[in-house]
């Protein structure tokens, strides 16, 4: 029960949103990251505890694959009722280390419109929780079995 994945499923109804970040390994997010992501949105899938929150995806690799890890940690976010924040470019930054990223103008310029995007979502939010607006209600679920 003392794990990272519980701690944080405990504190969801906390959080407003959240940033998930990732190296890019062999053109994917960390294999870390991805059972720790599995895990936490396996296990409140049905709670509605993510529902409507702000998420954005952030990757960093040296050369290529971001966008495969992109995609997939977006992926998590999206089954789960939650918001994607944009930017104007995927989320991703370049360098073989820290101070490579630095260097990445256009990258760093992604990161900042990103946060900024990030937070505007959050105040309409909260603006919209202020003027009475209510969040969609969730359906019940229904499962399509396509082996009959």
């Amino acid at each position: 029960d003392n794990d990272g994945v519980n701690e944080i499923s405990r504190r969801l109804v906390e959080f407003d949103g959240i940033v998930v970040g990732s190296p890019v390994y062999y053109a994917g997010a960390s294999g870390q990251l991805c059972c720790f992501l599995d895990r936490l949105f396996y296990s409140n899938y049905r709670s509605g505890k993510m529902d409507g929150k702000i998420a954005a995806a952030v990757v960093s690799c040296r050369r290529g694959g971001a966008s495969t890890a992109f995609d997939r940690i977006n992926k998590y976010f999206m089954i789960n009722k939650m918001t994607v924040a944009t930017s104007q470019y995927w989320n991703q930054v370049h360098g073989a280390k820290p101070e490579d990223v630095l260097k990445d103008e256009e990258g760093l310029q992604i990161m900042r419109t990103l946060a900024q995007n990030m937070a505007w979502m959050l105040k309409l939010i909260e603006l919209g929780k202020k003027n009475g607006l209510p969040h969609p209600e969730r359906e019940p679920f229904v499962r399509t079995n396509f082996i009959r």
